[in-house]
């Protein structure tokens, strides 16, 4: 190999190095952006949303979830054992499809509504303690004496509000209030 190869490969090792040190240095740029545009995010106000941990036990917030397939969404996400407070106004709600998280992750059932009778039958056979509440108090409250330290308590209700509450907004503010006054 003569030197004029040398110096050829020399300036094109030269040349790829700077240009992975650019590339880096873009990369590292976009990262950096990416993360501060992320870190001003919250979550949307009662979906998923984080209230506070009392005792090593997480309060999830999922008020908005009016629906089977909402609670079916916030259920495949937990990966906690849960305390699951559940409930609302009847809407001839299948609740089959939760039937498979609900044996595997859910350790006890809180029931939040007026007429919890078709929760009870659904999943009283999987799930050994499930209670009746009348109020976000009392369902925080009683999730709160059911849990242990590393589990989660999810208010993912799976029916509409109007039967204790003036809206989704109303309930998740009132479990949110009573997680804070643990």
């Amino acid at each position: 190999m003569n030197f004029e190869t040398l110096a050829q490969q020399s300036i094109s090792t030269q040349h790829e190095t700077m240009a992975a040190s650019v590339a880096q240095r873009i990369y590292e740029l976009r990262k950096k952006s990416l993360m501060e545009s992320f870190g001003g995010f919250r979550n949307e106000e009662h979906r998923l949303e984080y209230v506070a941990s009392v005792r090593g036990i997480e309060f999830i917030n999922d008020s908005k979830a009016t629906n089977v397939n909402a609670t079916w969404y916030a259920l495949e996400k937990m990966t906690k054992p849960l305390v699951w407070i559940v409930g609302g106004q009847d809407i001839k709600n299948d609740y089959k499809s939760l039937k498979s998280l609900v044996e595997k992750q859910v350790k006890a059932i809180v029931c939040l509504g007026v007429d919890n009778t078709k929760i009870c039958k659904e999943f009283g056979d999987m799930v050994s303690v499930i209670v009746q509440t009348t109020s976000a108090k009392d369902a925080v409250d009683t999730a709160y004496r059911l849990a242990e330290s590393g589990d989660a308590v999810l208010f993912s209700p799976a029916a509409p509000s109007f039967d204790l509450f003036e809206s989704y907004e109303d309930r998740g503010s009132q479990f949110r209030n009573a997680v804070n006054e643990l």
